[in-house]
């Protein structure tokens, strides 16, 4: 009777059920690793990218104290904070540090009327609606979600952002309530249940379990 398999068979078959056996714990650990504890590579924490101004958070918000809302001005009443007009930029620098080499692209777009091509930090996907004045006149800090910029010589990532930080927040948002003063304030304190009221009425929610409705989110 002619022989069936080849002579090899039996050696390829153990070394793939060999090989089946180390990649199938091997992924089950890296989706657990993932599910439990997202990498900084998957969250991108501490993405920073190089920018066409080295524009310094800590010099500005910090060593100045410029308030977060003179250069966002739509922070407080827009979905989105924005970026800074032009003019804004120019409205102290066309008096201080007017020939500085490093502000040379500012001037070069003052002068064209064109707005600075900043790259974004945090960039939430298309299919996700946040609104910063809904958060902001609620009482979420900045700080919450953007971390402590003071202490940012170039703007960078602190929070992951993912659905899982937004959820943790929606379902226990109070611990991320301050008074609305201190929304700006770079180590803000909670006021815990006394601000969750006004939350609710801004988010215009009728109970906090809507707060993780998937359409308060994607619409």
């Amino acid at each position: 009777m002619a022989q069936i398999f080849q002579r090899t068979a039996d050696a390829w078959l153990r070394l793939f059920l060999t090989g089946l056996a180390i990649a199938i714990p091997g992924i089950f650990l890296l989706l657990a690793i993932l599910a439990v504890n997202p990498t900084q590579y998957g969250a991108a924490l501490g993405f920073a990218p190089q920018q066409p101004v080295a524009f310094s958070h800590r010099h500005h918000a910090g060593e100045l104290g410029i308030s977060c809302v003179n250069c966002h001005v739509s922070a407080e009443r827009a979905a989105s904070a924005g970026f800074p007009p032009i003019e804004t930029c120019m409205a102290c620098h066309s008096q201080i540090w007017t020939n500085a080499e490093e502000l040379e692209p500012v001037r070069e777009a003052f002068l064209a009327g064109e707005p600075i091509a900043w790259t974004r930090v945090h960039d939430l996907p298309d299919f996700v609606y946040f609104d910063h004045g809904v958060h902001v006149q609620a009482g979420v800090a900045c700080a919450s979600c953007h971390g402590d910029v003071t202490q940012m010589p170039l703007l960078q990532k602190a929070e992951p952002m993912t659905m899982r930080f937004c959820l943790d927040c929606h379902r226990d948002p109070a611990p991320n309530l301050v008074a609305r003063e201190a929304v700006y304030d770079p180590h803000p304190h909670s006021d815990e249940y006394e601000r969750l009221s006004l939350f609710m009425a801004s988010a215009r929610v009728q109970n906090p379990e809507a707060l993780d409705n998937c359409n308060a989110c994607h619409r």
